[in-house]
């Protein structure tokens, strides 16, 4: 099951319930850190593609600066992806066969923008509110409101997340009510993966 989700969505709090619940998840952004990590050939590359400007000067990534730059300038985006993409999805896909969990769950914030819905069973988009997406952003990071909307204007829009969507997660009220929807999927996907695959391939959409 791929999740996604626009910048503060509510995609980390839907993985940690899920965490908790027993499922494996699998989230890219953490992959990233890994292949990013000091001394790494991905960093030497990004280092190479990008410049000094992007290095802390103990040589590790200044993950501020290369998000800066990447979100003004799409040429330099899919530069980066495709550094960090291949390493990464291998990564996750190596993780995701040692799993003997019922479902495995990839976190991937970019996953509509990258084209990889037909990769999954199914996709399921956790959604917010803009207001309330661009308050969390400003809350838990130094971002300031022209770097959010940039990142919001770089990302897959709402409608095009919602047609991509097989299961829908509405994030607008508190964190005991997300939840408790994460908890009624959680029973669905519990059910439809002791299903033959053809009856799951078949099952109705799940909105929540």
């Amino acid at each position: 099951i791929a999740l996604t989700g626009g910048i503060g969505s509510g995609k980390s709090a839907v993985t940690e319930h899920l965490r908790a619940l027993g499922a494996t998840v699998l989230d890219a952004d953490e992959f990233s850190h890994q292949v990013t990590a000091k001394g790494s050939a991905a960093l030497e590359r990004i280092g190479e593609a990008f410049g000094a400007g992007v290095l802390n000067p103990d040589g590790s990534l200044d993950r501020a600066a290369l998000r800066q730059l990447v979100f003004a300038d799409a040429a330099a985006r899919s530069q980066l992806e495709a550094i960090l993409h291949p390493d990464i999805r291998r990564r996750m896909r190596e993780a995701a066969e040692q799993t003997d969990a019922p479902y495995c769950v990839f976190s991937i914030p970019l996953l509509i923008e990258t084209g990889r819905t037909e990769d999954f069973d199914r996709v399921l988009v956790v959604e917010a509110p803009a207001s309330m997406r661009r308050e969390r952003t400003a809350r838990r990071s130094n971002l300031d409101r022209k770097q959010i909307d940039a990142i919001i204007a770089a990302q897959a829009s709402d409608e095009e997340r919602r047609q991509a969507a097989d299961d829908l997660i509405v994030n607008d009220g508190s964190l005991d009510a997300l939840g408790a929807k994460v908890k009624v999927l959680h029973q669905q996907y519990l059910e439809l993966a002791s299903q033959p695959v053809a009856e799951s391939e078949i099952s109705a959409p799940l909105r929540r």
